[in-house]
Order: C-alpha cells, then structure tokens, then sequence
C-alpha cells in the first residue's frame, strides 16, 4: 500500500460514477474482509501450536506418548525420544528443530506480530467501510433529488 490517497468529492460525480466507486470500494472491502479472516486463521494456527509447546514443556517425562497424524483423520501412537525439543516450520515447509523456550518465544512473537497486523487491517476496514457509508448515502441523496426534480 502506499501512502497516497486520493481525494474525491463525491458531489460533483454522476450517479452512475458513484455506482462504480461504490462497486470499486465493495471489491476492496471484500479482499479486506478476507485477508483479515486469513490472518485470523493464521493467528489461531500459531496459538495452537503454542499450546502444544506449553503442554510439552509441562508435561512430565513420563507422559512421552503421543498420537502422530498420518493424515487429517487417521493418527498413530508414537512415543517422543527427545521431549526437550521440538520441529518448528519456520515457513515454506522448512522444519527447524528448537528447544521448548525457543519454540514458544517463536510462536509467542508470530501471535503478536499476527495480533498488530490485524489491529492495523481492522483499521483499514472501518474507514473503507466509513467510504462506502458515504458513497451511499451521497447516491441515495443524488437518486433522491433526481426522482424530485422529475416529478
């Protein structure tokens, strides 16, 4: 994104303009909506990974069975040889093996790195959504003054 905006005066644009900025703005707003609905999903992920390394950390050594995911529906027991540890995906299917501090402090800065970018995202949908309000509300008026004069 960059830091220019564009100012428009909505009063001197015909109706059907405003239709378009109208659509325009609704195409963005969808895009906005489901980006943030990706990060939010993405933000959930990292929490549940999260919970994973907490309850490895606090788990006794006796407790070093585990079920292994073969696929989304089929799991095996397994039993974990090394409980100090653990693989973290650092991206694009890369796996990094991390001591249990190391992984939460990972999984910790993406929840709030995660957690800002939705705050400034959340942000940008309240005033994209703030221009569709007015967009229709000067089309509403436009309409409105049209039908008047009409008559």
């Amino acid at each position: 994104m960059s830091g220019e905006r564009e100012t428009i005066n909505l009063d001197t644009l015909e109706p059907q303009q405003l239709a378009q900025v109208k659509k325009q703005l609704d195409e963005e707003l969808e895009h906005l909506t489901s980006s943030f609905a990706q990060l939010h999903g993405a933000q959930n992920k990292f929490k549940d990974c999260l919970r994973c390394v907490n309850s490895r950390s606090t788990a006794s050594d006796a407790h070093s069975s585990v079920l292994v995911p073969l696929t989304n529906s089929l799991y095996v027991r397994g039993e974990l040889t090394d409980s100090d540890s653990v693989l973290v995906d650092v991206g694009t299917g890369f796996l990094v093996e991390k001591k249990l501090k190391s992984a939460e402090q990972f999984y910790e800065g993406k929840v709030s790195e995660l957690s800002n970018n939705l705050k400034e995202l959340e942000l940008i949908v309240q005033r994209k959504q703030a221009n569709v309000r007015a967009v229709e509300e000067v089309l509403r008026l436009k309409l409105v003054a049209a039908q008047g004069s009409q008559a």
